[in-house]
Formats: structure tokens, sequence, C-alpha cells
């Protein structure tokens, strides 16, 4: 069983947060509890909050930047449907899925990995805003397949009520951050 950290969690927060706030917390509980314990037990007691500052670390060291963010929206919204599919499939087949594509106009690909199914809808990635209906399409997708999850890839944003209906029935979004990770060689050839 895979644990999951509850969103609104202290230390989920901190994961969210700049990496510096985890280690200003644990500084100041070090002070403080050296006034009370001794020194070594005082590290001991901030040893959670370094562990997180070292996470939230890496993840912002290898989150791409404003930058590069521009850059692949510019380069994925230049791109034609073909182009854009194969670079997305390609990205999936790096990560270990079996991608296959479908006709359906609720989902564009059927992907494997280990055992589990899952179903990617991308073919509005250029739309400025995303309502709720291609997610409820998805999803009505993913119980007809019996597929295990849901991935919708969009570069613009989504309405509040699409943000709720992913979260409810968790529908994993992927946006232009994401892609950027995934697509590390859209919008290189661009202009800096």
């Amino acid at each position: 069983m895979k644990f999951r950290m509850h969103e609104n969690s202290l230390f989920a927060i901190l994961l969210r947060s700049p990496w510096w706030i985890s280690f200003a917390i644990a500084a100041a509980i070090t002070t403080v509890a050296a006034f009370f314990v001794p020194a070594a037990y005082a590290v001991i007691a901030s040893l959670p909050f370094l562990v997180i500052g070292g996470i939230a670390g890496w993840r912002q060291l290898r989150a791409p930047s404003a930058a590069r963010i521009g850059r692949t929206l510019e380069a994925v919204r230049g791109m034609s449907w073909s182009d854009f599919s194969g670079a997305l499939e390609d990205a999936f087949r790096r990560d270990g899925y079996t991608v296959s594509r479908l006709d359906g106009a609720a989902a564009d690909f059927v992907m494997t990995k280990a055992g589990r199914m899952s179903l990617v809808g991308c073919k509005r990635w250029k739309a400025a805003r995303t309502g709720i209906e291609p997610l409820r399409d998805l999803d009505a997708a993913r119980r007809a397949r019996d597929a295990h999850e849901c991935i919708y890839v969009a570069t613009g944003d989504f309405t509040d009520n699409a943000r709720a209906f992913a979260s409810e029935k968790k529908i994993r979004v992927v946006d232009v951050a994401e892609l950027a990770k995934m697509l590390p060689r859209a919008g290189r050839e661009m202009p800096r």
C-alpha cells in the first residue's frame, strides 16, 4: 500500500513551500529546544524539518524555471496534433508505459504499466480554459474500460468546477509545468 500524506498536513504544506522555510523552522526549533535539552537532542527534534526542507529543495531544484515553462507552452501550442501526440506518447514510453492510441473522443491513449491501465485525454491541449465536460467524458471512459486512473493534459487553466471534479474523481491533471519536465526538448530551439 502506498503511503499518502494528507494534503493539508504541516509536512505536505512545507513540501509545497520554498525549501528555506523548513530550514528556518528547524533552526527555530533547535534554538528554543537548546534552552531545555542538550544541543544534540535539540538538533534531533528539528530533524523532520531538515528532511522535509531537503526534499522540498531537491524538488524545487529539479523543477523547470518560469522561462522554460513559457518556452514549452509556446512550443507545445505551436505543435500540430500529430507532433504533440507523438511527443507525449514518447514521453510516457520513456516513463515505462506501454502506450496505444484510441480513436474515441473522450480518451486519446490507453497506457499500461505494472498491470495498471490508465486513460489519457489530451486533444484539447491548446484550450485556454478547460471546463468540466472533457473531464466527465474521460471519467466515463475510465468506468467503461475499467481503467485504474485517468490523466488529462492541458496547457491552459481549469475552471473551479473542473478542478473540484478532477480532485473528486482522482483525475491526474498534467499542466504546462509538468509538460516541461515530460517534454524536455520542447521549446529548446525557440529563442530564449
